[in-house]
């Protein structure tokens, strides 16, 4: 079995910081991670880098150590010199939950530089609005300054009862009851949830999301040329089936990938590597040239 490393640098972009991530060899992909993550999101990487990709995740504004810089358009033209940084003239592009206007606006601002896109999980239009229940809880439990007691809490309770913590934690991300999200669960599924709790964190990066996804980017959705993949659960709690469908209503030409998976976190479960097969065969479709490529 291969073991692929991870190597995380930060790149200057005038005064500001953007910190990524390079994981695995060969086709690249440029990866938006969804909220409450950063440049060493783990989600779907060992597929894609045991199917021959490279996946370079930068840590959104307000995420690990890349600047606090809420101007979107400013993040996506950072995005740009970083591929230009490493060389890489065009990438497949993956944008996860909240990581989707970001996605959006720079598949349509760099049309050049974008081989395909894939959204997953995806927030499409506009999202938690101020007057949500769930948006003012997050404003108060992932502010700066009560973030980090928030995950620690949650980390704590989950590595004590991983399986009592999945069960109370599973209505955020499903709309099912539980007796049929555990009928879509495998082995693994409270193993790589523990592990997720364990890593993230939401630094002042989600309240930016938040902000963000009260846009509405669809005269830029409409406009990208790339072929597009839109990947999601029928039974998301987060993000609804709405977001998909306005991809579609925008874009008549993009694949739509929907199955009855449990929920939000479309890398857990039995449904898994269905989502991951489509993935690859999307991607591999509309593969780049390997004279193109970069290790």
């Amino acid at each position: 079995m291969v073991i692929f490393r991870r190597e995380i640098s930060i790149m200057k972009c005038g005064e500001s910081n953007l910190e990524y991530s390079v994981f695995g060899k060969g086709t690249p992909v440029l990866l938006f991670h969804g909220g409450h993550s950063g440049c060493q999101e783990e989600f779907g990487l060992e597929k894609l880098a045991a199917s021959g990709f490279s996946v370079i995740t930068p840590s959104r504004p307000g995420y690990g150590l890349t600047s606090a810089n809420g101007d979107l358009r400013e993040a996506c033209s950072h995005y740009k010199l970083l591929l230009e940084h490493l060389e890489l003239d065009k990438v497949h592009v993956i944008a996860v939950s909240a990581g989707g206007p970001t996605g959006i606006l720079f598949c349509a601002m760099f049309p050049d530089k974008v081989y395909s896109f894939t959204l997953q999980s995806a927030v499409t239009k506009p999202w938690l609005t101020p007057q949500d229940k769930e948006y003012k809880v997050a404003k108060r439990i992932f502010k700066p300054g009560a973030e980090k007691n928030t995950w620690m809490m949650l980390a704590a309770m989950n590595n004590l009862l991983p399986k009592l913590t999945f069960r109370m934690m599973a209505s955020s991300f499903s709309k099912l009851p539980y007796r049929e999200i555990s009928k879509r669960l495998d082995s693994q599924s409270s193993v790589m949830f523990r592990a997720m709790n364990n890593r993230q964190r939401s630094c002042s990066g989600f309240l930016i999301d938040l902000e963000q996804c009260q846009q509405d980017y669809s005269r830029e959705l409409a406009s990208i040329q790339a072929p597009i993949l839109v990947m999601h659960s029928q039974n998301d709690s987060s993000v609804p089936l709405s977001h998909p469908n306005h991809v579609k209503a925008l874009q008549p030409h993009s694949q739509i990938c929907i199955l009855d998976s449990w929920g939000h976190l479309i890398w857990i479960g039995k449904h898994a590597a269905e989502y991951d097969n489509a993935l690859i065969t999307f991607l591999s479709r509309n593969m780049i040239r390997k004279k193109e490529c970069r290790p």
